[in-house]
């Protein structure tokens, strides 16, 4: 289990994560998500033991990660896939931390194996792999030890389909197995996929928190008829406020029956009328961080 209270940092004047409190559970994938910026990764590398905390705490299995004697076997860590030795070949590096955690050598073909790292990619230098060869070095790293909890900082970047379908299943597999793994990814529609429980961060704040289906809930309606622009008025006309899809149709903070009732006022023949549990998580996500965002949406007739 991770468990988070009331954790500050600051530097200087800046304040990075801001009274953040949060708990991943065994078993559970945690998606955590936010813009660029937001305090991910500087709330992972707390946890992590690699930055000091301002205030508040960050344990691991009950523990700060400094205080346990060999954490690579309790905590398997990647914030970083570019961080590795770019001198050494992969084979050396997962060689070196089994050394060091006084593991069998036999866990390091284990490793490969696992990640489909081949025996000659194994033998090459880390500065000639890929970005995504490195996230699979960094992912095999971060399990050789066979620890109870993982904390994974964006590990898709660099993975083709096929991979982040791997990742997923692997990472999948291990939490079902009692693991506990705590995942930050921009990519939203894989946290959608795999998250048990989705934590959102704006400006170093948790904005909001709980699984997806909670998280979706209420979140209004999605509504499309064959007459959008008729549609739109007869919205308008009820004050109720809208935003386009890009396929057809409107998003509204209304409730399905009040949708319903202002299109049958209007005699709109609607298509498509459900309630936003089925909306798409970016679409959330998006509103809930809407003034942390560099880009701002165009406003519709400025291009």
């Amino acid at each position: 289990m991770i468990t988070v209270q009331n954790l500050t940092k600051r530097y200087g004047d800046h304040v990075a994560v801001d009274d953040v409190s949060f708990v991943c559970k065994p078993g559970q994938v945690t998606g955590f998500l936010g813009p660029n910026g937001a305090g991910k990764s500087t709330t992972m590398r707390i946890i992590a033991g690699l930055t000091p905390a301002t205030s508040g705490s960050a344990t691991v299995g009950g523990v700060a990660y400094t205080d346990i004697p060999n954490p690579g076997t309790e905590v398997g860590v990647l914030l970083d896939a570019s961080a590795q030795h770019a001198g050494r070949t992969g084979a050396e590096i997962l060689t070196l931390s089994a050394l060091t955690m006084g593991l069998p050598r036999r866990r390091v073909d284990e490793m490969l194996d696992l990640v489909s790292l081949s025996p000659k990619e194994a033998g090459r230098r880390v500065r000639n792999y890929s970005l995504g060869m490195r996230q699979r070095l960094g992912i095999a790293n971060a399990l050789i030890g066979d620890p109870r909890i993982l904390i994974l900082d964006e590990p898709a970047n660099g993975l083709d389909p096929a991979g982040i379908h791997w990742m997923r299943s692997l990472l999948r597999d291990y939490a079902n197995r009692g693991g506990t793994v705590l995942l930050s990814s921009h990519l939203l529609h894989e946290i959608e996929i795999i998250a048990d429980e989705i934590l959102v961060i704006g400006q170093g704040r948790i904005v909001t928190a709980g699984t997806k289906d909670s998280l979706l809930a209420g979140a209004g309606t999605r509504v499309r008829s064959l007459d959008d622009v008729a549609l739109f008025d007869a919205l308008r006309r009820a004050d109720i406020r809208t935003q386009a899809v890009p396929d057809g149709g409107f998003t509204t903070d209304a409730t399905p029956e009040e949708v319903g009732r202002a299109a049958a006022a209007a005699g709109v023949a609607l298509i498509e009328l459900r309630t936003g549990d089925g909306a798409q998580l970016e679409e959330m996500f998006l509103q809930l961080t809407a003034d942390t965002q560099r880009e701002q949406p165009t406003p519709q007739g400025a291009l």
